[in-house]
């Protein structure tokens, strides 16, 4: 029987890199993302189905789970970090907007597709988390707060489902060169100097993660996957050529 897999973020990045892969590896995708014109582009070519979702809205959260069939595989990616201000000098909107997507999207999307993941053989939340969930740097409290948080809700989840047919996975990666920073910090020259005279993952990268996560034995869980270029050492240290 073919297993169906959900992927939020599905339009770019990790997310969109993940709907191909699953979809090589034989799963059935349903693949959501607010941009869905983008979102198409992604799912037709590999024939997974793209929905719209905004997983800062319970609406548009119950109204894609509502279009399920089942669901066995629940990859939540959508996420994003906003700025890179000082503490001091914190945006409320943009810790707000943070927190909405990175870690209550995530609570509204695991717990709408429990029942269902409840049903699967097993069920299995993979929860794209980061480097900046395990540590923090300079200018980047709001994301970094955001990560832990959803680090700790992955862990807690873990032992919360504990005695049910659900595994529970984290992906933490370090520097991956996707949108992500152009988002972050309004402009492609601002990005690209983030990965300048360093070799950083690419999103094919840690989709193969989430592939290999999920095609476990059943009886197999991966607590927890934290990956790096080979140029990044920590959060914050980073080897660059010149």
């Amino acid at each position: 029987m073919t297993r169906v897999a959900v992927v939020t973020g599905g339009s770019s990045g990790i997310g969109a890199a993940t709907v191909r892969l699953l979809r090589a590896a034989e799963y059935e995708v349903y693949a959501g993302a607010r941009r869905v014109d983008r979102l198409r582009e992604v799912c037709e070519p590999v024939g997974a189905h793209a929905l719209q979702l905004d997983v800062t809205d319970q609406a548009s959260v119950d109204q894609f789970v509502a279009q399920l069939p089942s669901c066995d595989v629940l990859v939540n990616n959508a996420g994003g970090a906003l700025g890179l201000n000082r503490v001091e000098d914190a945006v409320d909107e943009q810790w707000r907007t943070m927190f909405e997507s990175n870690v209550l999207g995530l609570v509204r999307m695991t717990r709408a597709l429990i029942p269902m993941l409840e049903h699967a053989d097993p069920g299995h939340v993979v929860n794209m988390v980061s480097v900046a969930g395990l540590g923090t740097y300079p200018n980047g409290g709001g994301y970094t707060a955001a990560k832990h948080a959803a680090h700790a809700v992955n862990d807690t989840l873990r032992m919360e489902l504990l005695g049910r047919p659900i595994r529970v996975s984290e992906i933490d990666p370090g520097l991956v060169e996707t949108e992500f920073s152009v988002v972050r910090l309004g402009d492609e020259e601002s990005a690209r100097r983030v990965y300048q005279g360093m070799t950083p993952l690419t999103a094919d990268d840690v989709a193969d993660a989430v592939v290999w996560v999920v095609t476990r034995p059943k009886h197999v869980d991966i607590d927890q996957v934290v990956m790096r270029p080979l140029d990044q050492a920590t959060i914050a240290m980073v080897h660059r050529r010149t």
